[in-house]
């Protein structure tokens, strides 16, 4: 049974945010980890421009801090996106996380773009997995002597949420990683559904969709499956294409984030607030669906998974304006799986399972309460 510890986001006037994550960094066993001389790779999403649910880069300068004092080399990294947007190149992506606060002035640590320029500085990992025999890596990933990843523990169009595995598995894979990881989840316009307002087909980073009768249609030949018309389409007229469905994609997930650690000391934290319905891939965040719940810190993150979609899903939903609350407004879904709700053709808890299967973790966790 593996240790996964919580904080909630109480505080007092001598006791800050800040503090208690340290603390609670601390109670979980992070400085057992060799920090001396070390270079450490603080795996975080600095955002896309626009997305305002990300995490403030307040948390990284914290942990920098810890790690410095430590001994650790530490930096800031996450790689290039496939799809359009803002990071899909480390001069812009570089430029958004300094816009989103992510910089040496604030942060105390360096911004590397993992993948390098083009996202195509990578490190193939030989794993010899079942769906990705070798992961590729973003370099700087790779590269470093020690893993920690501070994930925003919400939902995901694709994957149903994205906690530690995301954050290590897709944010750490260089775009031709993506590429793998997106190519059999292509997605198929509904078109009894499909408006016909074309956002869609603005946004598709690879013109693969085009407004044909006041229709989208997706051209397969080109689309790679990143899942951007699924997250963009307020009509769920973008779905996910049932022969595959997500379960393939959370399986490689959980191959790429074995890839990450393997061999290397690493450490993760959930913040399980801002609990929006999407990805903060995209430049834009709905409301969140629960409360801000707190904190969880530990070494498996396959645990620390489990153990946030558990306190999210005892959670009464918001009954406010947001995905949920507009939709069942008179149930409080304590108990039921939100992120299923939202995105009902995912399958988070296979990807889980996997990952279990394949020794990343275990699902089994004692909650510890600092």
């Amino acid at each position: 049974m593996s240790k996964v510890y919580f904080t909630n986001l109480r505080t007092k006037p001598n006791d800050n945010l800040l503090d208690k994550l340290e603390r609670l960094v601390r109670r979980a066993g992070m400085m057992s980890i060799a920090f001396d001389k070390q270079f450490v790779a603080l795996k975080i999403h600095f955002g896309e421009t626009g997305n305002m649910a990300y995490l403030r880069p307040n948390y990284a300068a914290r942990m920098v801090s810890i790690i410095r004092g430590a001994g650790g080399k530490p930096f800031l990294t996450d790689s290039n996106t496939l799809y359009s947007g803002y990071r899909n190149n480390a001069v812009d992506h570089l430029e958004c996380a300094v816009a989103n606060g992510y910089n040496p002035l604030s942060t105390g640590a360096n911004v590397i773009i993992a993948d390098g320029l083009k996202g195509t500085s990578y490190r193939e990992i030989d794993l010899g997995g079942k769906y990705c025999p070798k992961p590729k890596i973003g370099a700087a990933v790779a590269d470093a002597d020690i893993v920690i990843s501070l994930n925003h523990f919400k939902g995901h169009e694709m994957a149903g949420f994205g906690g530690a595995l995301k954050n290590l598995g897709m944010g750490s894979a260089s775009v031709g990683g993506k590429l793998e990881l997106h190519a059999a989840s292509k997605p198929y316009i509904d078109t009894q559904s499909c408006r016909g307002c074309g956002v869609c087909a603005r946004y598709c980073a690879q013109q693969a969709i085009a407004i044909v009768d006041r229709k989208a249609s997706i051209d397969h030949a080109k689309c790679v499956g990143c899942g951007q018309c699924v997250a963009l389409c307020q009509f769920e007229a973008a779905v996910v294409n049932q022969d595959e469905t997500s379960e393939r994609l959370n399986y490689k997930i959980a191959e790429y984030a074995q890839a990450v650690v393997k061999g290397k000391p690493n450490f993760h934290v959930n913040f399980i607030m801002n609990v929006s319905p999407e990805c903060d891939c995209w430049g834009h965040n709905d409301a969140a669906v629960v409360p801000d719940l707190g904190i969880m810190a530990s070494f498996d993150p396959v645990a620390l998974d489990m153990a946030s979609a558990d306190m999210v899903n005892k959670a009464p939903v918001l009954h406010t304006h947001n995905r949920l609350g507009d939709k069942y407004p008179d149930d409080d879904l304590c108990g039921q799986d939100k992120f299923h709700l939202i995105h009902p053709d995912t399958d988070w808890l296979a990807g889980l399972q996997y990952a279990e299967q394949i020794g990343l973790g275990s699902m089994t966790y004692d909650l510890i309460e600092v």
